[in-house]
């Protein structure tokens, strides 16, 4: 792991309530897609975050959903905003991705646990992967998404590439699917265990896929989440 100084390139709202970050670090980094870093606010107080870019970017990209005035992540927006250069550890994680692998792939999100698999896919549509590679993004509602025509383009670069987006209340105008993210998942896609399955997003959320997709077959050694070391 390594401790890096990094200007602030960028920040700007994506929603009312998510936050992108570019940072510019004073030296080349090396990560692995999916891993995430710590932002230092102090010795004693180091907050994880997701990685959303490629490990082959120049900047590296932050993704923050930050939902009320002094919560944990808003308290690191108003650091951004108060200081031109920032402190990171990286890299960070045991989730990212398994390279080594030929399984088609099921990258799997909810909220801002998108930058996780904005990281693999970026990457994979850069080195020009074969692989199969398929999108899911689960957000409450059609307001919190965001830079869909960018993803989507990122994504229709891969040889074989689907990007799905899926709201949990939809509006009268909604044309994507519905539902809960993983169950819209578990009725697309029949042979789950065919898959290297990638997850991010909310303990409880991960706890839920991973229970219900290991009932429908799936091997837990192909399933990929930092939340699987904390339940």
């Amino acid at each position: 792991m390594n401790v890096i100084k990094c200007q602030v390139a960028s920040l700007e709202a994506l929603t009312p309530y998510v936050y992108k970050v570019l940072l510019k670090p004073e030296q080349a980094v090396n990560f692995m897609p999916g891993q995430y870093l710590n932002f230092v606010l102090s010795d004693d107080d180091k907050r994880p975050f997701s990685i959303a870019s490629s490990p082959n970017n120049e900047l590296i990209e932050l993704q923050i959903g930050a939902f009320s005035a002094d919560s944990y992540p808003m308290q690191v927006i108003e650091h951004i905003k108060n200081n031109k250069e920032v402190t990171v550890e990286l890299p960070l994680g045991n989730a990212q991705l398994r390279e080594e692998s030929t399984k088609p792939l099921l990258l799997i999100a909810g909220g801002t646990g998108f930058s996780y698999i904005k990281s693999m896919f970026e990457y994979l549509s850069q080195e020009q992967s074969s692989r199969k590679v398929i999108v899911y993004w689960g957000l409450r509602e059609p307001s919190a998404c965001y830079e869909l025509d960018e993803s989507a383009a990122i994504i229709a670069k891969l040889n074989e590439g689907e990007f799905h987006t899926v709201v949990e209340t939809p509006h009268d105008d909604w044309t994507g699917k519905v539902g809960m993210v993983h169950k819209v998942v578990m009725n697309d896609i029949k042979n789950l265990e065919d898959y290297d399955i990638y997850l991010a997003g909310r303990f409880e959320m991960v706890g839920v896929v991973r229970d219900d997709f290991v009932a429908r077959g799936v091997n837990k050694d192909n399933m990929f989440a930092d939340a699987f070391a904390y339940i």
